[in-house]
């Protein structure tokens, strides 16, 4: 019998390990695909303003499911690019386009908490590394609309991380961790959720992160996306 539990317990392993791949390879084929669907022309290969004294100009928010921009994140490497999503929903959403847009938190650039979730493992495991981030990290988001003729770049620096357990959901408040605070022209957060520790929900991993400048793709790209992270 113990031996019959030692290869049951093996398959299943494999068949995890295996699950997880093959999730991995679907998801992020189709998060290329959407993020080729999107319509994001080419910057200009130069540095451009970096717009900090006037408020950023805001997308209208988008549908849910709808995908509505990208993230970068270049301490997770140079060709980190993924979709985002209206939205939470984990069959939808998390496991099809791989990062979500909480509804009803903040668009990015605006006032308040720009909140986003995404998978450690499997299904293309947007934030795996999420770990990894440093204080002073750039984050990227842009933002495309092309029926609008709206592109947009937004440039969010880390502040800082905690684990949280998953009731915590002042983490993602107008102004992080202060709930009922309302959000002034200072406050333009971004913050990003995923399960902790690897392989179990028992808590969040949360990273925040505050605008430090927009950018309007015609403008030219943001210099972080060219440079290497210490």
């Amino acid at each position: 019998m113990a031996e019959l539990l030692i290869i049951a317990g093996a398959g299943t392993g494999l068949y995890v390990a295996w699950t997880a791949w093959w999730t991995d390879v679907v998801a992020v084929n189709e998060q290329t695909k959407l993020v080729d669907d999107l319509g994001q022309r080419a910057a200009p290969e130069v540095q451009g303003s970096e717009h900090r004294d006037e408020a950023p100009v805001l997308a209208e928010p988008p549908n849910v499911t709808d995908v509505f921009g990208t993230m970068q994140i270049p301490r997770f490497g140079a060709d980190y690019l993924r979709p985002i999503g209206e939205g939470t929903d984990r069959e939808r959403v998390l496991n099809t386009i791989g990062l979500g847009h909480y509804q009803d938190t903040a668009m990015p650039g605006a006032e308040g908490n720009f909140a986003v979730a995404g998978h450690r493992v499997t299904y293309g495991k947007p934030l795996n590394q999420i770990a990894e981030l440093k204080i002073d990290d750039s984050i990227v988001v842009r933002v495309t609309d092309e029926e609008q003729d709206f592109d947009v770049w937004y440039v969010y620096k880390v502040t800082d991380s905690q684990i949280v357990t998953p009731d915590k959901i002042e983490t993602i408040a107008p102004v992080p961790n202060q709930p009922g605070v309302t959000p002034t022209a200072d406050d333009r957060w971004l913050t990003l959720t995923a399960c902790h520790p690897m392989w179990s929900a028992k808590e969040r991993y949360v990273t925040h992160a505050k605008l430090d400048y927009w950018m309007p793709v015609s403008e030219g790209t943001p210099k972080e996306l060219s440079e290497t992270p210490k």
